[in-house]
């Protein structure tokens, strides 16, 4: 699964090369293995910003360090998961990597492992002009869909699981990608599916070694 998603970014980012917008960002809820999730959010580094700048304005950062910390606490302030209609979902070890491209990464609990529906926010980015974010969830098993959170669903979605596909209701936008977003769906995808890749084989190295 991993292999191919790696394979399709390396070929969409042959294509799209200037995808670093601030007003287009990406959401991954990504299951690594055994249940384990992780969440990446991924933006230009001048969209966190002008976020930041607007809503700690009486509290500006004087450090790389505040800075991240208030990044951490915006997107805790206006993200929202739950499952299965009920399940909130919680977020924690919150850490940012800042640059031209900067992305914040999560640890996920709770998701239960019978998954029948998720509902998702993201407005962290809903003060930028004509914002939208790519909404991508992997699971394994599951049919790769891609979404999108913007200014037409209230940068929200309500996706039901059926047959191992996420399908989002027929009154919210979905699965609506211009090329813009897709040269930056590839550039999220590349980092993610590398990263589960090498964990993969670490752990499996770690038990050859134990026998």
């Amino acid at each position: 699964m991993y292999k191919k998603i790696v394979f399709l970014s390396v070929l969409l980012l042959s294509f799209f090369a200037n995808a670093h917008q601030p007003d287009t960002s990406t959401t991954m809820l990504v299951e690594t293995e055994n249940n384990t999730w992780i969440l990446q959010i991924k933006a230009s580094l001048t969209a966190f910003q002008q976020e930041v700048n607007l809503h700690f304005a009486d509290t500006p950062y004087t450090t790389p360090e505040e800075f991240k910390q208030m990044v951490i606490q915006h997107i805790k302030n206006n993200l929202q998961i739950s499952c299965n209609g009920s399940e909130t979902i919680q977020i924690s070890n919150g850490s940012v990597k800042l640059g031209h491209e900067t992305s914040v990464v999560f640890e996920v609990s709770g998701i239960p492992t019978d998954l029948k529906s998720v509902h998702i926010k993201n407005s962290s980015f809903s003060d930028i002009h004509r914002n939208q974010s790519a909404l991508v969830i992997l699971k394994e098993g599951f049919n790769k869909e891609h979404f999108v959170l913007n200014n037409a669903n209230k940068h929200t979605l309500e996706l039901t699981v059926k047959d191992a596909k996420f399908i989002a209701s027929k009154t919210q936008t979905a699965s609506i990608f211009d090329l813009k977003m897709l040269g930056y769906l590839a550039l999220i995808l590349i980092p993610v599916g590398i990263y589960i890749r090498r964990k993969q084989q670490k752990e499996k190295s770690s038990f050859q070694n134990l026998n």
